[in-house]
């Protein structure tokens, strides 16, 4: 006897007729098509929403997830609260998405977008700023007369409407509050503040569009103004949901950097010379702290000369030595002196009140570090070119995310398009506390088999070879060349791709291709990324921040070169603290971690490949594990089915078709 098939609830019927063709869609849309992949997925989200239960998606590249999720949420008529992974996705959804769908949906919504306060200008700080004299620097200068013009007409306060205002620039920091610095309702400016503002707008929306980092940071610091909101929401959607583990472990430890310290330091100093000049030695207060802050970053440098990037050090590696505490409690006694000497004048305002509460809590934390961590929680030492950052945190988001899911019944929603390689898409549910959650997995709807090749070189040296890197570099300008350019690496590590990027360069120089190199780190990524479309025959080398959330559809980028497989580093301490807690629970943490690690990951590299229907491709895994190794082929079946290739000649004919050209056998 077959079961009878279930009865569409209203919210499901007004979903099919939206995607339907003559539906609100294509009427908005003439180039609309319909998705069964889509359909299936967005009745999946409505079902979610009608029985408050929470569902895990995973959706292919193609399936259209945004508007799968954005659909039904927004014909549901109730209350929610959409996260994504970035700030560039939430303006992507606020500013596109949302609007289009709004209106081809004809329902009477309002949304909001709510930031974290860096990406609000302070206008209080600001007017510091302009009477502080210790701006680093004349681009400083500068750029602060251009916040000030644009401070005169801009509405929201969102820094990201400042074209040309770099995100890493040093004078966001002055223009922007933090937690610790903000006055609050103390503040002269408080009624004209765009924090606040946000804040008003977001409660009084019915979508609001949040990012995970704010969802976290809220949920340890009760800061952000989410805290407020999810009580109110019947709907939470997590967009990009594969960075929410790794987003909320960040934000839900404790951290103690050297940045902070410096920027009490300068605060101080700024404030105590404007406000209260000849009253404490501010000078020397604001020297003694900066001071520890740099000590205590090159006690943790330790023997390390040079840092690029980040590197993430073992809490033991630097904790054990005597000169490690000495530099702790060097820090916490300069945080104490400015707290002292702040508390004598906190009668002249809420600065001083606020400064105080800053250097009290530094010293807290200075003191914390010296002792044990929580039980279940594992510590370790960020290390960048200029500051360290001292970390405790959870290995993962379950509980966190359990305390939030049982506090009220609401529909939630989590996606991406790599959240696993299994059914249950364990790799997603097991680490945030989802195993009972319903799961989809919704395959891509494109011609990968006739469209895609992937080519895994056998005969490869192995990644710890030292002539690997020379080789991937060989490889990669062997398919730029037959396809003009058009071609991205993939590397794993900074250092592989500095070693890459000049072995390509040398390459191509010493056969007078005029393919270019564009190299990670040269330049800002937007920059970068419109270099590569603005000039075909070049080659993209990039590590992490290229491996996702990168979207070139068409024939501007047709090969894909991953220099390795992309497990964990093992000698990370949060890695390290994982993998001790799968062996005392008796699992086996190289399949049910390292190679799970790999397959989301590479998946995520592969998703660079072939991004519409008419998208065309060649992957390359230059690592012979993949072929030869028993784990190899889960590996392989995490990809979309893409048609193997058995050697380097098919590959390259493969491209030679691609771009036009016949190619002499090789």
């Amino acid at each position: 006897m077959t079961e009878e098939p279930k009865a569409r609830s209203p919210l499901q019927e007004a979903v099919v007729h939206a995607f339907a063709q003559g539906g609100a869609l294509s009427q908005a849309d003439p180039r609309y098509r319909e998705r069964e992949v889509q359909l299936h997925m967005a009745l999946e989200v409505a079902g979610s929403i009608d029985e408050k239960k929470a569902l895990v998606a995973e959706a292919g590249t193609g399936v259209g997830k945004t508007f799968a999720y954005l659909v039904p949420t927004l014909l549901s008529g109730q209350r929610a609260l959409i996260s994504t992974a970035t700030k560039s996705l939430q303006d992507q959804l606020f500013l596109r998405d949302l609007p289009r769908l709004r209106d081809a949906l004809q329902v009477p919504v309002t949304i909001a977008l709510l930031k974290g306060r860096s990406s609000y200008l302070c206008t209080h700080r600001l007017n510091q700023a302009r009477q502080s004299a210790s701006l680093p620097d004349r681009w400083a200068v500068r750029t602060l007369a251009k916040v000030e013009q644009w401070a005169q007409k801009t509405v929201s306060g969102d820094l990201a409407e400042m074209e040309g205002l770099d995100e890493r620039s040093s004078v966001i920091p002055l223009v922007t509050s933090t937690r610790e610095n903000c006055l609050g309702s103390e503040c002269p400016e408080y009624r004209q503040c765009h924090v606040m503002k946000a804040r008003r707008d977001a409660m009084a929306a019915d979508v609001v569009v949040v990012n995970h980092h704010l969802f976290f940071a809220d949920m340890a610091l009760r800061d952000s103004g989410v805290a407020e909101l999810l009580p109110s929401v019947e709907v939470a959607v997590f967009d990009e949901a594969h960075q929410l583990g790794e987003a909320g472990v960040q934000f839900l430890g404790t951290t103690m950097g050297s940045g902070q310290v410096i920027d009490f330091a300068r605060d101080m100093l700024g404030i105590g010379l404007q406000q209260a000049r000849g009253l404490a030695p501010w000078a020397d207060l604001s020297s003694a702290c900066d001071r520890a802050a740099r000590d205590l970053r090159m006690v943790c440098a330790g023997h390390l000369r040079e840092v690029r990037g980040s590197l993430k050090l073992r809490w033991e590696e630097r904790a054990g030595k005597p000169e490690f505490a000495e530099s702790l409690n060097a820090l916490g006694a300069a945080c104490e002196a400015a707290r002292q000497a702040l508390e004598t004048v906190d009668e002249l305002g809420p600065d001083f009140d606020k400064l105080s509460e800053r250097a009290a809590s530094l010293a807290s934390l200075a003191l914390r570090f010296t002792k044990e961590a929580e039980a279940g929680n594992v510590r370790w030492i960020d290390l960048t070119p200029h500051q360290c950052r001292l970390v405790e945190s959870p290995l993962d988001i379950r509980d966190a995310l359990r305390e939030q899911m049982e506090r009220a019944p609401k529909a939630w929603v989590f996606t991406s398009a790599t959240l696993g390689d299994d059914d249950k898409l364990s790799w997603f549910t097991e680490s945030a506390g989802l195993t009972d959650a319903k799961t989809l997995r919704a395959g891509s709807p494109f011609d990968y088999p006739n469209h895609a090749r992937l080519y895994v070189p056998r005969g490869f040296p192995k990644p710890n070879e030292p002539d690997h890197s020379r080789c991937v570099a060989q490889l990669a300008a062997d398919c730029a060349r037959a396809l003009g350019g058009r071609t991205f690496v993939l590397t794993t590590t900074l250092r592989a791709l500095q070693t890459i990027g000049e072995a390509l360069r040398e390459n191509f120089d010493g056969q007078g291709d005029d393919i270019q190199v564009l190299l990670q780190g040269s330049v800002p990524k937007r920059q970068l990324m419109q270099q590569f479309l603005n000039q075909p025959r070049s080659v993209l080398v990039g590590s992490q921040s290229f491996w996702e959330g990168i979207d070139v559809p068409g024939d501007a980028l047709q090969c894909v070169l991953i220099d390795k497989l992309p497990f964990p580093p093992p000698n990370d301490p949060l890695v390290e603290a994982r993998v001790k807690r799968l062996e005392q629970e008796g699992r086996n943490p190289f399949a049910d971690y390292f190679v799970a690690e790999a397959a989301v990951s590479l998946k995520q590299g592969a998703g660079r490949l072939i991004r519409s229907e008419t998208d065309r491709g060649l992957l390359v895994v230059c690592d012979p594990r993949m072929a030869g190794m028993n784990y190899g082929k889960r590996l392989r079946e995490a990809l979309p089915p893409m048609a193997p290739v058995a050697s380097q000649a098919d590959a390259l004919a493969w491209l030679g078709e691609l771009s036009g050209m016949s190619l002499p056998f090789i």
